[in-house]
């Protein structure tokens, strides 16, 4: 990806999440407790109020890399626009915020500036999580398949409507992938 479309997403991606929260809703409530080296490896967006940048993702993937200060190191990849489309590629720093049973990170795209991110649901098997913000502007629904099932996924976006986001702006991603290609791309 050129300097130039990495640095308008960025601008982009802080602007909005320096917003004021949503609709005078109450922050979203994280889960207990993260722990961080199960929920490390490779996590398939199933479904998202994208961000500008991704709203034409398909084959959308982040993976997290536990890294020895306690903090994620965090690579998104998505074909733009179709499955055979140009991959496209972002790399940030999450930072683990102390207290918050790793529940609750600030994403750095570049310093000084964090994005908000919450675990607000995780599965025990972690399978599933739910990815939110207070401001309810964006939400990530993942698994560590690229597909689940119809019931999982109606459970899932009835989760995400709970934390008080408007369901019809969720944008369920398409997935395609070969066998051989999820286990290479380390499906937990």
């Amino acid at each position: 990806m050129r300097l130039s479309n990495s640095l308008f997403f960025a601008c982009g991606f802080i602007v909005a999440s320096t917003g004021a929260g949503a609709r005078s809703l109450p922050p979203v409530q994280p889960v207990n407790h993260v722990d961080l080296t199960r929920f490390m490896g490779t996590w398939y967006v199933i479904a998202t109020i994208p961000t500008r940048f991704e709203k034409n993702a398909y084959n959308a993937v982040e993976t997290y890399t536990l890294q020895p200060d306690g903090n994620v190191y965090t690579a998104f990849r998505f074909n733009n626009g179709g499955f055979g489309a140009p991959e496209k590629k972002i790399h940030s720093l999450g930072i683990v915020k102390a207290n918050t049973g790793n529940a609750i990170w600030g994403v750095q795209l570049f310093w000084p500036l964090r994005a908000q991110y919450i675990v607000a649901y995780l599965s025990q098997d972690y399978r599933e999580t739910i990815v939110a913000r207070d401001a309810r502007d964006y939400t990530w629904v993942m698994a560590r398949t690229p597909t689940i099932s119809p019931h999982d996924y109606a459970v899932l976006i009835d989760k995400v409507k709970a934390l008080g986001y408007d369901i019809s702006k969720i944008r369920k991603v398409p997935q395609r992938w070969s066998s051989d290609i999820v286990g290479k791309a380390g499906g937990n």
